[in-house]
């Protein structure tokens, strides 16, 4: 049975891109289902349509048959065991690690940065004077994509060279710095348009264009910094 992977909007689903560019990535085929998430129940888990397909309420989701998964990071596994050694994590077991440590990091931290720079891949704002927990998270961005790219990027454009499961994590992080216009260092600089050129996000990218636009009406994601 061919996975189905749910999805919310495009422009705005930073966690539903993230295991799409890990099936994309892999080869893996797979249909997908679109959830409108602005509607009643957005936020707080409890939107019916996300419900009746996901246990949290929340997407992504991969419906394997009888089987849901239902966690970004758990689909981009899977995928990943799917595609086999060296194709989503390093194959060097130091660089997994450290694959792995960064991609967990950007998964469970940066609270301040997903608050203050939602995901809004059509938008183009200015540079703001950042609060400065967003800025501490912004200076922590910089540093590991720098020093990755530094001490793991050889042999390719991205942080461990070849695509990874980190990259795809960090690619919805690389839209915000777009959106925002936020000042990076050169190296960081270049891997952000490293993952914004990748023909997988391109077509992600065009498709969320695409999409009807109107203003989201349950959070200030199109009226921030206007």
């Amino acid at each position: 049975m061919t996975p189905v992977l749910h999805i919310g909007n495009r422009n705005y689903s930073s966690w539903s891109l993230r295991p799409w560019l890990c099936l994309r990535w892999a080869g893996i085929a797979f249909e997908e289902s679109h959830v409108e998430l602005d509607q009643p129940g957005y936020g707080e888990g409890g939107i019916a349509a996300v419900r009746a397909v996901s246990p949290s309420g929340r997407v992504p989701a991969l419906q394997l048959g009888q089987t849901t998964i239902w966690d970004s990071l758990a689909i981009a596994e899977w995928a990943a065991e799917q595609a086999g050694p060296g194709v989503l994590w390093p194959r060097d077991p130091t660089a997994r690690a450290v694959a792995r440590a960064v991609t967990c990091e950007m998964h469970a931290g940066f609270e301040a940065l997903r608050r203050d720079l939602p995901m809004n891949i059509r938008r183009r704002c200015a540079e703001q004077d950042w609060a400065p927990e967003a800025r501490r998270d912004i200076a922590r961005l910089d540093a590991i994509w720098s020093d990755l790219r530094s001490t793991h990027g050889r042999g390719g454009s991205f942080l461990f060279g070849a695509r990874s499961i980190a990259d795809a994590f960090f690619t919805p992080v690389a839209t915000r710095m777009r959106t925002y216009s936020v000042s990076l260092s050169p190296a960081a600089q270049h891997y952000r348009d490293t993952l914004l050129a990748d023909p997988a996000f391109r077509e992600w990218e065009v498709a969320a264009l695409a999409e009807w636009r109107r203003p989201f009406s349950r959070a200030p994601i199109d009226t921030l910094y206007v």
